[in-house]
């Protein structure tokens, strides 16, 4: 009897090196256990990684619940074109101050730190450390790895608590994040799929240019939306990049574009739109049911299409 070959495994790309938070998201991936998992040295690696065929999927930050979306993810998303979101996973974030052996808090004046982490913790370094420089660094992780190995030119390295348990540094303080209910939303991005079955629990992502610039048209682009009973869990602006004053939105709806009412905003935003990039319809990481009123159901958008249907057929009304 021939035995089977075991199942090629999949290779995952995340923000390198190990020990980073993305690496954390990417452990709540059931799929990913046992799996390749890529380091690599930023979000656009990653997703290029996903497009050119070395990795079936890339973990990445999205958004802090402190410093707001990622815009580097942001921006790679709206012009890596042939991704897809299908998964959404919380990351709690705590961060240390480390330095190399026999280091103390008041010889720093250089902290290295990931842009996002350093924001984190303004506060923190405005009251302890106000003379200090940032120098960034390209991780978490990466911050405090360039303290051992000599490449860093700062004294001391914003990261994450399990840096300790990897490395010789020395705890120069700790629970330095200014908001202690800090989190950081990840996304798991694959090469273009469909999107899976609805949930309930369920979110949309979606990138939108604006037509022109003219009074009016960022509302135009929200009653898409307002009209159907959708809220809005995410709308951030981002330049463009062509000109002073254009900028695209990045959007997180609540539902799944198999909802009645999605799919007709959808139609809504492309007519209106000159560029609409669907990232996803994926399950909500809280898995909290998307409620909306009655009167936004799947059925009487059904309703109203056969009616339309009727009038166009010339069927007598009801």
């Amino acid at each position: 009897m021939t035995v089977a070959d075991p199942a090629p495994r999949r290779t995952y790309s995340y923000l390198g090196p190990a020990g980073t938070f993305t690496e954390a998201a990417l452990a709540q991936v059931p799929e990913a256990r046992d799996q390749v998992w890529k380091p690599v040295n930023n979000v656009a690696e990653a997703l290029a990684d996903v497009v050119e065929g070395r990795a079936d999927a890339a973990m990445i930050a999205i958004e802090n619940s402190v410093d707001g979306g990622v815009s580097t993810a942001q921006d790679a998303l709206a012009t890596m074109p042939g991704l897809r979101i299908v998964g959404e996973y919380l990351v709690p974030v705590s961060f240390v101050l480390v330095g190399r052996p026999g280091a103390i808090l008041a010889d720093v004046s250089v902290v290295s730190a990931h842009p996002v982490a350093y924001a984190q913790c303004l506060q923190w370094l405005g009251r302890s450390l106000p003379g200090h420089a940032h120098l960034p660094a390209a991780s978490n992780v990466a911050s405090a790895l360039g303290l051992i190995d000599g490449t860093s030119q700062a004294d001391a390295a914003i990261a994450p608590p399990g840096i300790l348990e990897h490395h010789d540094l020395t705890l120069l303080a700790e629970d330095i994040g200014d908001n202690t209910q800090a989190v950081t939303r990840f996304v798991l991005v694959q090469r273009t799929v469909a999107p899976p079955s609805p949930t309930g629990a369920d979110k949309t992502s979606l990138i939108v240019e604006l037509p022109s610039d003219y009074p009016g048209a960022l509302l135009e682009m929200l009653e898409q939306f307002a009209t159907r009973g959708i809220n809005l869990s995410l709308l951030a602006s981002r330049p463009i990049g062509d000109e002073l004053g254009r900028y695209r939105f990045v959007i997180d709806a609540d539902g799944h574009v198999h909802d009645e009412r999605m799919a007709d905003a959808l139609l809504g935003l492309r007519r209106f739109s000159p560029k609409v990039i669907f990232l996803g319809s994926y399950p909500r990481a809280d898995r909290a049911i998307v409620r909306y009123s009655d009167r936004y159901s799947d059925d009487v958008f059904v309703d109203a299409r056969d009616w339309l249907r009727g009038l166009l057929g010339g069927e007598p009304e009801a």
